[in-house]
């Protein structure tokens, strides 16, 4: 299988001017979705939109709605962020999607297992999002290429194999430590509690890969 242009050897990119960060969850209508804009929010916020074109972040579910908006409780959250909710539309995970990400980022150990059992050298890449906090918490950001002398895109990418070299040495203290449950159906004070849940989970994440702290 030849793969797509920007990926490249080992489940790495090859020279691109891109990264490409993959939320994965069920249905994509409630926990990527929210992940997915909140992420997309929180780097325009450190970046400012001209600069958040080299980050690129999408979200699919392994039993996506496909066309589906995300769920009115799920719009809600990411209001009370301030965060864009317009334009959604629920996608199924596919192999371009997994083959072209530089990133996979899933709600549960689950989704995480599925993704690595499509293929594509995925293993290196894929993460929960809990467990990706937990590894680039970890990270020394110095070992890291400085975004203002290199480029985010380069920062992000060894960012990437930093946590993965990490991963065999850092466990989650709990099994439920890594899990982002589902609040589907449920009513919108769950949804606000997922929400506050990824919010936190996503903070170290977007520093680890600007170099930027959140802006007061």
């Amino acid at each position: 299988m030849t793969a797509p242009e920007g990926r490249g050897i080992a489940g790495f990119p090859g020279l691109t001017d891109h990264f490409r960060i993959l939320h994965v969850s069920t249905g994509n209508v409630c926990r990527s979705p929210i992940t997915e804009r909140l992420h997309r929010h929180a780097l325009a916020h450190r970046l400012g939109d001209p600069r958040t074109g080299g980050l690129l972040v999408e979200s699919a579910g392994t039993w996506g709605h496909e066309g589906a908006p995300m769920e009115t409780n799920a719009a809600a959250v990411l209001a009370d962020f301030g965060a864009d909710s317009s334009g959604f539309m629920g996608r199924e995970l596919l192999d371009e999607h997994v083959i072209r990400a530089d990133l996979v980022l899933t709600a549960t150990r689950d989704h995480r297992a599925q993704v690595i059992s499509m293929g594509h050298s995925a293993g290196l890449r894929t993460f929960t999002l809990k467990e990706f906090t937990r590894l680039v918490r970890a990270i020394d950001p110095a070992t890291l290429p400085d975004p203002l002398d290199d480029s985010v895109v380069d920062r992000a990418r060894a960012l990437v194999r930093a946590a993965a070299a990490l991963r065999g040495w850092l466990l989650a203290p709990t099994a439920d430590a890594d899990e982002v449950y589902d609040p589907y159906g449920a009513p919108l004070p769950f949804f606000r509690s997922i929400g506050d849940e990824i919010n936190v989970a996503l903070d170290p994440v977007v520093t680890a890969l600007t170099g930027l702290p959140a802006r007061a």
